[in-house]
Formats: C-alpha cells, structure tokens, sequence
C-alpha cells in the first residue's frame, strides 16, 4: 500500500496521541549549544552538552567525572545545497547534515530535550544506538511540529553511535538526512591527539538524475531499490574540499569520527596516501592496526586515528570508487608543513592516478537521461560548466582549479590553457598522455578523454576560463565542433 508523506505524517501523530508522549512546550530557533552555553548554564553535579556541526567536534571529555549531561537539540527541515545547482529540502538534527555531534562519557546520566520548530511539517524522533532501552529512546522521544519532549538515559557502553530519527517511514527520515554521531568516552577519556573531526557518509535518492538542476524531490522508490543518486560526505557534494578541506600539519595525530547513516549503502572508507595507524573497528573497543580501508556498515561507525608524516592533499574516499568520482563522496584532508624525502620523494603519482596503470575514467553518457535545458546566455552555460566541472574534474584539478602537487596540473591562471583555445577543446576531447609545462613546472601523467557532448564540453571550458584569473574566453558548440571535425 502506497502512502504519501501527509498521510504517513497524519498515521504519526494518531499513534502520538495514544501513547501520549507529546508535551505541551513551545520550541525555539536555537540549533544545539556553543562552548559558551556550555560555561553560562552550570548546576551543581550537571551541564549542559557543548553540540557541534561537522565536520567539528566538541572538546575531550578528559579525566572528568560521570555528570548529568543536559542535552538540548532541536529538529529543522531546510532547504539546502546539494551540489552545484542542485536544491534539496533537508531534515536535520540541529540544522545540519549529519546532526549534531554529541560527546559524553560512560556513566553520564543524560537528559535528552528534543524539540520539533513550528515550521517544520512532520512529526520526528530520536533512535541513538547508544541507548539501551525501547526503541533506542525512539518510543520516548516521538514530537510534532512546535512541541517538546524530554527523556532520560545512562551511557553505560563505551564506543562511537549512530542515532537516526526512527519515524515511518523510517528509511525517509534517515534519507532526508536525519542521523549523527553520538560518542561515548572511557573513564579518563580517549588518547589524546592534535587535530579531531567529524565525518559521515549518506546516500541520497532526487527524483531527477545526478547534476540535474533545480529543487529536488525525493524518490521513494529509487530508495527502495537503493539506486541512489548522490553518495556524500557530510550532506553534499564538496562539503569537505576546497576552502572547506579539513587541515593538520605534519607531525600532528589525527582522528576521525566517521559514521555512515545509509540508509542502505556499505562505505569502503580510505584516506589516499595514509594508512590508519589505528582503527576502533565498527567503533566499539577493539582496534585494529596498519589499516588500508575500512568498512563502515549502515547505521554504523568507526574511530581512525593516524599521524600525517608528509605535505599534501590527501582524497577521502568510499572507496567503491565509482560513487567517489561520479556521485560525491570526495573530500580533502590538506597538509601542511616541510617534505621527508626519506618517506615520500614526491616523484610517485597515487595508484589511482598512476599513469602506468589505471586511470579515472569518465562514465558513458545514459541514452536515457532526463535532457537539460539548454544553456542560452553567457551566465547560464558558465552554471552549466560548473555542474559538468564538479561531476567529472574537480577530483583531479581540485575545487578551485589548484591542481595536485607533482601529478596534475593546475587549471588556475594557467599559461598552457589560456594559450590555445583549440588544443584545451582537443585534450578535453580526447585526453592527453605525456609531460607537459605549466607555469613554468613539468608534470607527467594522463588524462582519459571525457564522454562529453559539444554542449557540455563548450560550457565547462567556458566556466574555466571564467574562473581563477584566466581569460574569460568564450568557448561555443560551433568551436568545438570544428575542433572535432578536424
């Protein structure tokens, strides 16, 4: 029996009324607690929880004591970005996707206020896998829009959870991005490290296909076949790269707190370039040592910690590559620091990269994908360009045309691009093999031609050379028509 988001949303608040779990309280604006609340609003023998948006994470616990733990969180449906034209409504815990990031300690007796704003349409609630009791608090916590509710749980299980809204249908709530983290600290706290942050990954299913511009909606069956369209880290695409790109410098300890809210995919999770040093596996008390990759299951987690002993940008991946380079789940970790050519001489190129062997290839055009409109004006196909720029080259030449150090090269204010409109055409055409010289710096490796149409291909050079102090050339269809005719 098919049923639409009213009537699942009516069914909601019938089982609320019986059970009896809604209070009467309004609901303010306020998303989560700075480290400033957390110092303002003290009472003996209590505090209130210091919540953090990805990818950051609150302060240690430390050596401190099992307190009673206030936690204040509240539920917000928005409008946000998926990526780069792309409009998604999202429903978050706190206001962003993944929620709120919660820290507390074994024994710490928390009291949960969980409130739904009044502009939100649905009724949610709370599962933390950390819980141990009925529904994970799901069966405490239901609350419609403009309302209140309150519940009480010990942490009595050390280890990093997952908590997701548990409303029906279930696996739309989580969808929509309702999950985050929840970390549970051993007496005297987790080892200490330089630099902490927060990631998860999440599978979203729009109506339209992946890049399609616009408000999208999402698709129940795409998530009942688990056919989704974009795999992200942190709730879009690019949320960690770029100016956004998390940083250490070398020598620093860096642990991540990497969740994966599904709702259906496994994450192969890799930093290219590291090793783990250690790995809290499904992110309970076992470690493991010298880790490559790392499986992550739905509604699941893991700890990693490793010591950066080199510069560079290091690609965070799910390594089921595919959705890496073709449906988001890229990001960035960017170090900085002086070069050990004993560990890294900086002549190698990354297996993926690797010239020699294999490289990243772009996906075949889908005869049956929805047909964009067509860009007219200047300003349009610069937009269109940015979309075909982020799916199919922003892996290698990076989000702001920056390039990677010693493999590829920049696309930023670059003397060889900005010299012969023709050749750009031909290379993006049919790839190019072999050293060239940018900006004065040699670089030797490969790049696969891209199954790209005339238009797309007009657009996203024409975005290029509109970006990042280049020549703002106008590249059209009839131009790289004669490119190809050639």
């Amino acid at each position: 029996m098919k049923m639409n988001i009213q009537k699942w949303a009516r069914v909601a608040l019938m089982i609320t009324a019986i059970i009896g779990l809604v209070t009467t309280s309004g609901c303010n604006n306020k998303n989560g607690n700075t480290p400033e609340d957390a110092t303002k609003i003290k009472v003996e023998g209590q505090s209130i929880a210091e919540l953090t948006a990805p990818p950051l994470v609150p302060k240690p616990v430390g050596d401190r004591k099992a307190t009673k733990l206030i936690v204040n969180m509240e539920i917000l449906e928005k409008e946000g970005e998926m990526a780069p034209g792309v409009k998604y409504t999202y429903w978050t815990f706190g206001g962003s996707v993944p929620g709120s990031f919660i820290r507390t300690r074994v024994g710490d007796e928390v009291e949960f206020h969980l409130k739904n704003h009044p502009d939100n349409k649905l009724p949610h609630n709370i599962d933390l896998h950390a819980v141990t009791g009925q529904g994970g608090g799901a069966a405490s916590s239901f609350v419609a829009p403009g309302h209140e509710v309150v519940f009480s749980f010990k942490v009595i299980n050390q280890g990093l959870y997952v908590y997701h809204c548990a409303t029906a249908p279930v696996g739309m709530h989580i969808a929509n991005g309702m999950y985050g983290l929840i970390l549970v600290e051993p007496e005297g706290g987790l080892p200490k490290v330089d630099k902490e942050y927060y990631i998860m990954q999440g599978d979203f299913y729009t109506k339209g296909k992946n890049g399609e511009t616009g408000l999208q909606a999402f698709d129940m069956q795409k998530g009942v076949d688990e056919h989704p369209e974009y795999i992200v880290f942190n709730g879009k695409v690019g949320s960690l790269t770029g100016d956004n790109a998390i940083t250490a410098k070398v020598g620093e300890t860096v642990r991540l707190f990497v969740g994966n809210g599904g709702p259906n995919l496994v994450s192969s999770f890799h930093v290219i370039g590291e090793i783990f040093d250690h790995v809290h596996i499904e992110g309970g008390e076992m470690i493991n040592k010298n880790v490559q990759t790392t499986l992550i299951p739905a509604g699941g987690s893991a700890i990693v910690d490793f010591k950066v002993e080199v510069p560079g940008t290091f690609i965070i991946v799910d390594h089921s590559i595919f959705r890496t380079f073709n449906k988001g789940s890229l990001g960035m970790l960017k170090v900085t620091g002086d070069e050990n050519k004993q560990i890294y001489s900086g002549k190698q190129v990354e297996g993926i990269y690797n010239p020699e062997g294999g490289t990243i290839q772009s996906m075949p055009k889908d005869d049956n994908a929805a047909v964009e409109p067509k860009a007219t004006t200047l300003s349009e196909r610069i937009a269109a360009g940015k979309i075909v720029y982020t799916k199919t080259c922003f892996a290698c030449h990076q989000e702001n045309g920056e390039g990677v150090a010693n493999a590829f090269p920049p696309l930023a204010k670059s003397d060889f691009l900005n010299a012969d409109v023709e050749r750009a055409v031909s290379i993006v055409m049919h790839g190019k093999n072999g050293e060239l010289v940018v900006n004065g710096k040699k670089y030797n490796s490969t790049m696969p031609a891209q199954t790209l149409s005339n238009d797309e291909i007009a657009n996203v050079l024409t975005y290029v050379y509109s970006s990042w102090g280049n020549s703002n050339k106008d590249v059209t269809s009839a131009m790289v028509a004669k490119v190809k005719g050639k």
